[in-house]
């Protein structure tokens, strides 16, 4: 019986996956609620057990793509592969218009690229601090400090090593994880408790997730106006990236 429950587990290796994903995510709600009294939303929970399960494959196999190493969860390579990473960048914004961008203002316009580029600035930064100096690695960096969508989608499009790129991730995974934590705390402190406010916030910080888990947090009626610019960020940052930006640091570099 055994035997085969692991074919067919393994036969349905994408199957598999979100079921996984989607205990890992209920699992990280519940303790969220009942360990840090929402605290700590849920979403950051699910992001640092996702990477200490990854971590804790690598030791065991040996190998380089998490628990997409181990054979029951193979699907996860492909769930959380490029494919799906760009499927999830255009649901992101399906349905987002920019009629409703204008609610915002101009002050909710200019955040969002200030936003965009006062973080590539930062990452880019700290890329030549660690020695980087071809502008490849530096626009990845920069980019992954964006949001960890923005460094891989940059990465790949100009043709950087996987390496940054893995750089680039994980250092919008951080951005991700201190904006969640970190929102609730400073909300009271800089008038984060309206709509208005809430536009302004995610174009500045950008990273959807963490920017919608930190809302959730600190007030659930204001998820879907950071939410929505945030959205707008992720995808100003897809467009400058491996444009604008790549040739700016090119010419410098």
């Amino acid at each position: 019986m055994m035997e085969t429950l692991r074919t067919v587990i393994t036969a349905n290796g994408l199957i598999t996956a979100f079921a996984v994903v989607g205990i890992t995510v209920w699992l990280s709600y519940v303790m969220s609620k009942y360990l840090t009294a929402g605290r700590i939303h849920g979403s950051a929970i699910a992001i640092i057990l996702g990477l200490a399960a990854a971590y804790w494959a690598g030791m065991v196999t040996g190998g380089s793509r998490g628990v997409a190493d181990i054979g029951l969860l193979a699907g996860i390579g492909l769930m959380g592969g490029g494919m799906m990473r760009d499927f999830g960048i255009v649901s992101t914004a399906f349905g987002v218009h920019l009629s409703e961008l204008k609610k915002a203002g101009m002050v909710g316009v200019i955040s969002i690229f200030a936003g965009v580029v006062v973080s590539f600035v930062v990452g880019g930064l700290i890329a030549v601090a660690f020695g980087y100096t071809d502008a490849e690695s530096i626009t990845t960096i920069g980019a992954g400090a964006v949001t960890y969508i923005v460094g891989p989608v940059t990465g790949t499009a100009i043709g950087a090593s996987s390496e940054v790129i893995a750089i680039s991730v994980a250092a919008g995974v951080v951005k991700s994880i201190v904006v969640m934590i970190g929102t609730p705390m400073v909300a009271k402190y800089i008038g984060l408790n309206n709509p208005q406010s809430a536009m302004v916030f995610g174009g500045l910080m950008g990273t959807t997730s963490g920017v919608a888990g930190g809302l959730a947090a600190t007030d659930p009626r204001l998820v879907p106006y950071g939410a929505m610019t945030a959205t707008f960020y992720t995808g100003i940052g897809c467009l400058m990236g491996p444009s604008i930006l790549y040739f700016i640091v090119r010419a410098i570099a």
